[in-house]
């Protein structure tokens, strides 16, 4: 069962590595001005909404692999996991069915900053943030771990910059910027991931 588990988090923490990469992907292409509306809102939105369910899918595949003493951080991982997909999951499949397809969206519905739906948006990557930063002490302090305990802490601690480009009252891509870091932090930890599992699941 547990060479089992190792194959379920090796494969959902590469759906997530893939789909945080094509999020980045889109993000930069967005800003240059390569990609449009509604295409570069479409890439966003849905390579943002493949990394959630296999993000926690990932975590919670962790959490039934990690020592017994180490399992209350790594169940606290799972919480916040499955907070940010909630919120960004529900904001995702909102945006993409409700909000694109439409001329005219609902302006209740629509992600603009400051919007209720941009606070979903928040508080989902926050969610992720802690989620990152409670799983670090699951890692050992040597070989690929490490990497792992660097790219999780990292990703954690970028939470306030995060926050700080949702939640500042006047938006812009300069503000944006701040929150670069995180195209390498998440793809990076969710490879990581990938690679631990892995190595004991026998791929």
């Amino acid at each position: 069962m547990e060479k089992t588990i190792y194959k379920i988090g090796f494969w959902t923490a590469l759906v997530a590595f893939v789909a945080a990469s094509g999020f980045s992907v889109a993000q930069i292409l967005q800003l240059i001005g390569l990609v449009s509306y509604p295409w570069d809102e479409i890439l966003i939105y849905g390579f943002s909404l493949f990394i959630a369910t296999p993000f926690v899918l990932a975590l919670l595949a962790l959490h039934y692999v990690t020592p017994n003493e180490k399992r209350f951080w790594s169940h606290a991982a799972v919480l916040f996991a499955v907070m940010y997909a909630t919120y960004v999951t529900l904001n995702y499949v909102v945006q993409l069915t409700a909000v694109i397809p439409y001329l005219a969206p609902n302006p209740v519905l629509v992600q603009t900053p400051h919007s209720l739906l941009w606070t979903f948006d928040a508080l989902g990557y926050i969610a992720l943030g802690l989620a990152t930063l409670f799983a670090v002490p699951v890692f050992a302090k040597q070989g690929l771990q490490k990497w792992l305990r660097l790219f999780f802490l990292a990703n954690g601690l970028i939470t306030p910059l995060i926050a700080l480009v949702y939640f500042y009252p006047d938006f812009s891509t300069t503000l944006l910027l701040l929150g670069l870091p995180w195209i390498v932090t998440a793809p990076g930890s969710m490879l990581l991931l990938a690679l631990f599992f892995g190595r004991r699941s026998g791929l």
